[in-house]
Formats: C-alpha cells, sequence, structure tokens
C-alpha cells in the first residue's frame, strides 16, 4: 500500500504569474525529464491543487521513498535544477517556514 503525504506552498500573489505557473503544469507542458525523475524517486501518484495562491500537494509514494533520496537525485539533475530553479519565480515560502524550507510537509489531524 502506497504512502500519502500532503505539502503546501504560496504562489506570488500576482495573477499573472500564478496563471503562468497553471500553464507551466498543464498536461504535457511539464518537462519530460521532471515526469521522468518523479516517477524514477518512487513518486507513483503526484497533485497539485491551488486555492488563491496556495498550493497543496498530495503525493503517493511507494514504501521505499525518501524525501532526503528525492532531493540528493534533484540536486544532482541539472534539468531538475533548471525546472526548480524555474518554478521558484513563482512560488513564496509560506510565511511560518525557515529560510530553507520550500514545500511544507503537512500534518494529518482529521480522517473520515
Amino acid at each position: 500500500m502506497a504512502t500519502r503525504h500532503c505539502l503546501a506552498l504560496d504562489l506570488k500573489d500576482n495573477p499573472a504569474l500564478i496563471e503562468k505557473y497553471k500553464q507551466y503544469h498543464q498536461v504535457g507542458n511539464v518537462w519530460p525529464e521532471i515526469i521522468d525523475s518523479i516517477k524514477a524517486s518512487g513518486i507513483e501518484q503526484a497533485e497539485i491543487y491551488l486555492v488563491g495562491n496556495r498550493l497543496f500537494m498530495i503525493l503517493e509514494v511507494s514504501d521505499d521513498f525518501s524525501f532526503e533520496a528525492k532531493q540528493a537525485a534533484d540536486l544532482s539533475n541539472p534539468k531538475v535544477v533548471e525546472w526548480e530553479t524555474l518554478m521558484w519565480t513563482f512560488q513564496q515560502q509560506l510565511p511560518f517556514a525557515t529560510s530553507e524550507e520550500k514545500w511544507l510537509l503537512m500534518d494529518k489531524i482529521f480522517t473520515l
């Protein structure tokens, strides 16, 4: 059974930037190297939702998935570094994030 992780991040509160970010994430617009790197890391399913300028990402991951391993692989992949640098032009940290944090892991507080 896959494990689910939920993460949050903000976009810059600029309607033109938000629209452009959405365009980058439409089907067929995410660079193939990014899709390959996501799948290779053990992420089996990924969804991003948007309300206002707040992003919410749901990941379903394999048992051997590791955020640390994904980060190390991402940092050694020039295309992923390029994509993340581009995406950061649209994104901003959550108000309570430290200077080192980007996507923040959310705590599940309720299940029905």
